[in-house]
């Protein structure tokens, strides 16, 4: 199962070991953003005493979290503070992302998002269609990773195209020829290391959310083997009755056919947009750009499949994730479409841009939501 970060409330009664943990994380957190910090520092941002504060930075230093790095500089009378940060070499994550068609790939991170190593694997021809994927090789892949890494890790994280069940079971994911796959528990017996799967779509939303904390209501759209959404409604991941929220891809746009996808229908919206598809445009020579190509046609799709999602959460933005050089003249048609079936906004209007930081977004995805399980860090 994949966590949800959520913000803290401070009007919430917690336990005393409850709120030890809260403390610990809000140390870590703290540190994440400032860097360096005196204990002093750290006592103000988080909200407790001194004497409280050199007690959890004593704990976090013991558990190989946090260590001394030097003194301040002192520019009046008196002695120099002591600054601790986080222990990067100890707070290391393995990350795969299975939404890439032609490869499968795998780094090790660090605290701050950092690839320190990657390995990828070529897909086979029937795998990077969509007719059958080992798992097996994804399990192998997060071992050989895992190996490479200087020091222990806090866990292992896989963003995967799919309907991902509670137990880390990928319950279906057409594009990779799986139903009821049990990745967790695969990759767990395999490395002996926790492990975490997710949504390839979630994963990159909580990537894009770290690098834009002002973004509280919004759709990012992963364009990758195929379509997915994660969704963002006042500043929380949106999961769904049944953990399948932002499952778009296989919704059928249109009355009018379409091609048949690996799900055995016609139609459905990644049908019509996905990397191998635009790929295929530029690679036979053709403006993927023309009217009626397939950045037209394909985001004039999109739009239609989110504007009543827009709609419905009063979103704010639109979010498209994937390679940018394929994206970029997708936003427009995107915005353009949704300009046409939305009422105008009476404030700020509506945003469709790209993700902000695209590269290795689902990989630095799934590391954060294991930082999240393993240490309340977000």
């Amino acid at each position: 199962m994949s966590p949800t970060p959520r913000r803290v409330s401070t009007s919430t009664a917690v336990l005393p070991a409850d709120g030890r943990r809260q403390n610990l994380s809000l140390v870590l957190q703290t540190l994440r953003r400032l860097g360096p910090t005196s204990r002093a520092q750290l006592a103000r941002e988080v909200g407790v005493t001194k004497v409280t504060m050199s007690d959890l930075v004593a704990e976090l230093i013991g558990e190989g979290r946090v260590r001394d790095v030097g003194t301040a500089e002192q520019a009046g009378p008196g002695k120099p503070a002591t600054l601790v940060d986080l222990d990067r070499t100890g707070l290391l994550t393995v990350a795969v992302d299975l939404s890439v068609p032609a490869r499968l790939q795998a780094a090790v991170l660090d605290v701050t998002g950092e690839v320190l190593h990657r390995e990828e694997r070529p897909t086979t021809a029937d795998a990077a269609a969509g007719r059958g994927l080992d798992p097996a090789v994804v399990a192998d892949l997060a071992r050989s990773v895992l190996a490479s890494a200087a020091h222990p890790v806090l866990g292992i994280g896989i963003g995967t195209p799919g309907l991902v069940g509670p137990g880390g079971t990928v319950r279906t994911a057409p594009n990779l020829g799986w139903t009821d796959v049990p990745l967790r528990d695969l990759v767990a017996g395999a490395t002996g290391v926790p492990v975490l799967v997710t949504n390839d779509s979630d994963a990159a939303t909580q990537a894009e959310l770290s690098a834009s904390p002002g973004s509280q209501d919004l759709v990012l759209v992963q364009v990758g083997r195929g379509v997915g959404c994660g969704v963002v409604s006042g500043g929380r991941l949106v999961r769904g009755a049944h953990h399948a929220a932002g499952e778009i891809g296989h919704v059928t746009v249109g009355t009018d056919g379409g091609e048949t996808c690996s799900c055995g229908r016609q139609g459905c919206l990644e049908t019509w947009l996905s990397v191998p598809r635009l790929r295929a445009a530029l690679d036979t020579g053709h403006d993927p750009a023309a009217p009626d190509g397939p950045v037209d046609v394909g985001g004039h799709r999109l739009a239609v499949a989110i504007a009543p999602l827009v709609a419905a959460l009063d979103l704010s933005e639109v979010v498209l994730a994937g390679p940018p050089d394929l994206l970029e003249p997708v936003v427009p048609v995107v915005a353009r479409s949704l300009s046409e079936r939305l009422l105008p906004s009476l404030d700020t209007p509506l945003t469709v841009r790209l993700a902000t930081f695209p590269e290795d977004i689902v990989l630095r995805g799934a590391a954060a939501l294991v930082l999240w399980d393993r240490l309340g860090v977000v």
